[in-house]
């Protein structure tokens, strides 16, 4: 392990304190290595907000990057290697439903806690004779709801430390899961009215403000500061302040639709009127292209009749198609060797075509279009082909905008959220702007890619600055050389996502990405007490222009433009506290503004009220392992930016695990050995699958597999994150039913059918007795099957899903995420698996003696070669 730090990746966010006198606080002395020790900052430690970028090899410190400085990458390897493609699935008849033994593992959400009263400073004194302030307005909020059963906000632990040295330990950390997008339904949390905003901090009203009921004055839960409510808030009693949702629910939403009919959203045609502009590769081979044709032709069968499409080619040339003729398929052609120039784009856009059109006026020439596409006919490998991604992308940009766009930004503001163009990609970036040479010992190389990642990324801003979201969705064998076109996606607030072929997880993804319901002009406020700062911030976002929001005069707010708003985003929030905490509570307050697709304005406010505790066993129990192993890996993950940095982190890993059982655990007697907490009993078998996972492990042979599976994780939901670094495990039984089980070797039994979903795959596994068995494979092959797409029906990137039988040649995927238990003694065995004990001596010994010896520790064995005692099982 490297003994020196190594600069953290993305953007590093001065943030002024509000009280410049507070002492500096001083990092904890700790065995971890460098990425866990508190930073060393000249007052506050300044939260550093970090996209998932790729940084330069030139910039030695975090301080140095700016949204402008570029994102450089070195050299991408140039072969790619994949898993064999998916098996031909059968089709037996599947059950309507498939019942679950077991409900799915999921945390308890932050606690919403209003059950006693909130303590304040000495009450003032009031000319209109109240002497006290009324306490929040709602006992009905319990410790740990649920928010409308979804949780917006997760935190690492329900209950926050007093004493700062216990508080800060950095190997266990303390922070939260922020999930701006999540859509709600309509209900009393909804509001359509400006809000009642701190006018010293910024902050709004919430149910945890005290309310002086005769003046109707409300206290800032941030900064302590008294505000009035214009009246409305006097009331006889609290019982009356609970009509207002503001002070009931700790989540509302301020609904600005534009016009003054209460209650009314447009939603007819608003949602669909943002088109979606296809952009295609047309360098493929005949298998490649056959597979595309069809993917292509069941995404437009798909589509609600509104949706305006436009299809563009692209190779040498860039080819937009024109909707105008009814029956046949024709298209104009620009060159794609260097960006277009405003003539050539005014005679497109003011001529005669018609390049977005509603998909029910053009689906017969959309499949016309589709089935015109040729392979590419000249003798050249893949990878040397000519592709001009920049400029294809330029073009759809400009048909997006219209002859609006010459217009100034703001007096034109097209309705209905964020544009997409979706690009289908099967080979890297050759031709044109934006594109690096075919071969790597080109003498220029290093430069021209440094060229390519600049435009790239300003490409994607200029993107994101029209509304528009690029999605590269990739496949095939051929390298498409990721670190080139990544930036693109990843500053449009787009996704990058890796496919075998284009064929069944590419057409689902290729729905999805269309489907998914995306705000735009989001921004996220995080305020905290005066207890907490935040020190990092990681997600799909960057620092705001303080241009773009309001400011209040002490405001500490920390502000991130989100680059979209979707549901499958989270961002994930590292704090520490600035020293002893005096009061029973801490409070946070996520305010998140955004359009979404209905043309309406909404300002989401989430407020979290935590309890302050000086035990530390106390605060043990209210830690969330699920969520604490996720918050854990993405601070991991976010250093592991090339395959020695992941050596490095899973060396990272085992410190951090036995820094938190010297801190928090217990010391055997007579022994050197240390016993875990048994209060945090998942969170080490967490971070043993994180270190074996494709994220850190060797399971995935390619940097261009990493990096899109590490970006793709930095910016992911807490469901699809959690599922990316500890699979779940689901056996078939007998009926039909699923007995969740844990994510052990022991699963592989030859009479079961095992599914194991991890995200970004969910694989089937059938034992060699039960593939024997014809009538009883294929029954449990359907469940298993109609099951895995259940999980992942509204996921996005859509996994594979792949089936294979015991012993064959792709079921060491499945075996790769597992932990090797059978390795263990049968007593350790038995505690962990205790299914294990319905099987009888002989079933045990066949069990035992399908599994081949290899070097790879079981979670004992390793725990027992860091000197600590396991947990034992929860």
């Amino acid at each position: 392990m490297a003994n020196s730090p190594q600069p953290s990746i993305g953007y590093s966010v001065s943030i002024t304190p509000s009280n410049p006198d507070t002492p500096t606080p001083h990092p904890e002395k700790t065995p971890i290595a460098p990425p866990f020790a508190s930073p060393v900052p000249s007052r506050f430690p300044p939260p550093r907000l970090q996209q998932d970028q790729i940084t330069s090899p030139l910039i030695k410190t975090p301080n140095l990057l700016s949204p402008a400085n570029g994102v450089i990458t070195g050299s991408p390897i140039p072969h790619m290697s994949t898993p064999p493609g998916p098996p031909i699935f059968s089709s037996p008849i599947r059950p309507a439903a498939v019942p679950f033994r077991t409900s799915p593992a999921s945390p308890q959400p932050v606690a919403f806690s209003s059950g006693s009263s909130l303590p304040t400073p000495s009450p003032p004194h009031f000319s209109n004779g109240s002497t006290e302030l009324q306490h929040q307005v709602s006992d009905a909020i319990e410790d740990s709801p649920t928010l409308g059963g979804s949780p917006y906000v997760l935190f690492s632990a329900h209950k926050v430390l007093k004493q700062k040295k216990q508080a800060n330990i950095p190997s266990l950390g303390f922070g939260a899961l922020v999930s701006p997008g999540r859509e709600i339904s309509a209900g009393p949390q909804i509001i359509q009215r400006d809000p009642h905003q701190c006018q010293n901090c910024g902050a709004y009203v919430n149910v945890y403000c005290n309310i002086l009921l005769g003046s109707g004055q409300w206290q800032c839960v941030i900064c302590r500061k008294l505000n009035g409510s214009e009246g409305e808030y006097i009331a006889p009693g609290k019982e009356e302040l609970r009509n207002f949702p503001e002070l009931s629910s700790p989540m509302v939403d301020y609904v600005q639709t534009g016009n003054k009919r209460p209650g009314f959203i447009p939603v007819s045609d608003s949602r669909m009127s943002a088109p979606i502009v296809l952009v295609i590769d047309e360098c493929l081979d005949e298998p490649h292209l056959q597979h595309l044709q069809s993917s292509l032709h069941a995404f437009v069968d798909s589509l609600p009749p509104t949706t305006r499409i436009g299809i563009i080619l692209y190779g040498r040339t860039v080819s937009v198609y024109d909707f105008s003729e009814e029956s046949v398929a024709s298209a104009d052609v620009l060159p794609g060797d260097k960006s277009p120039t405003q003539e050539a784009l005014k005679a497109l856009i003011y001529g005669t075509g018609i390049y977005l059109s509603p998909i029910h006026a053009s689906l017969p020439v959309v499949h016309t279009i589709f089935s015109s596409l040729r392979p590419y006919k000249l003798n050249i490998p893949e990878a040397s082909r000519d592709r001009c991604v920049g400029t294809a992308v330029e073009v759809a940009l400009a048909i997006i905008q219209g002859p609006s766009g010459e217009l100034s930004r703001g007096i034109v503001k097209r309705a209905g959220g964020n544009s997409r163009i979706i690009v289908c990609a099967g080979g890297p970036n050759t031709y044109g702007p934006g594109s690096v040479p075919h071969s790597f010992s080109h003498p220029n190389y290093p430069h021209m890619e440094k060229t390519a990642l600049k435009w790239m990324e300003h490409l994607g801003r200029e993107a994101h600055r029209h509304d528009t979201v690029v999605d590269i969705l990739c496949a095939g064998t051929c390298p498409v050389r990721v670190s080139i076109v990544q930036p693109l996606a990843k500053t449009s607030g787009g996704v990058l996502v890796l496919h075998d072929d284009f064929g069944e997880a590419f057409g689902v993804n290729l729905q999805r990405a269309s489907a998914r319901a995306a705000g735009s002009h989001g921004l996220l406020e995080i305020r905290c007490s005066d207890d907490i700062i935040i020190t990092q911030v990681v997600g799909p976002g960057e620092e705001a222009h303080t241009d773009t929001h309001e400011t209040f005069k002490n405001d500490a707010s920390i502000s991130i433009q989100m680059l979209s708003v979707e549901e499958t985003q989270s961002f994930s929030l590292s704090m520490e506290t600035k020293g002893d905490i005096k009061g029973d509570y801490v409070f946070f307050q996520f305010a998140i503004q955004y359009s979404n697709v209905y043309q309406a304005n909404i300002s989401r406010v989430i407020t979290v009220r935590l309890p302050t505790v000086e035990s530390v066993s106390a605060y043990l129990e209210s830690v969330q392992d699920d969520v604490a192993a996720v918050l854990i890996a993405k601070r991991t993950l976010l250093r592991a930016k090339n395959y020695s940095d992941a050596i490095d982190m899973r060396a990272t890993i085992d410190e951090r695990v036995k820094d938190i059982a010297f801190k928090f655990g217990s010391q055997l007697p007579k022994s050197k050995l240390y016993r875990f907490p048994k209060e945090l009993s998942l969170l080490p078998e967490h971070l043993f699958h994180l270190r074996r996972s494709p994220l850190l492990g060797s399971i995935v042979g390619h940097e261009d597999e990493r990096s899109v599976l590490r970006n793709l994780f930095l910016n992911a939901s807490f469901d699809l994150s959690l599922r990316m670094v500890a699979p779940r495990c689901l056996m078939h039984r007998e009926g039909g039913t699923f007995e969740e089980l844990p994510a052990h070797d022991l699963a592989m039994q030859s009479d079961a059918a095992v599914v194991l979903d991890h995200g970004t795959d969910v694989f089937i596994w059938l034992g060699a007795e039960l593939a024997a068995q014809e009538g009883r494979s294929a029954a449990a092959l359907a469940a298993c099957r109609t099951l895995a797409e259940e999980l992942t029906e509204s996921r996005f990137p859509a996994p594979r899903i792949l089936a294979f039988k015991e012993g064959s040649s792709q079921a060491r995927y499945f075996v790769s995420r597992l932990i090797p238990a059978h390795k263990d003694p049968p007593y350790e065995q038995e505690a962990r698996f205790p299914q294990l004990r319905s099987l009888t001596t002989e079933q045990r010994a066949r069990l035992k003696s399908s599994f081949l010896h290899f070097d790879d520790p079981s979670f004992v064995e390793w725990m027992r070669s860091l000197k600590l005692v396991p947990p034992e099982p929860s």
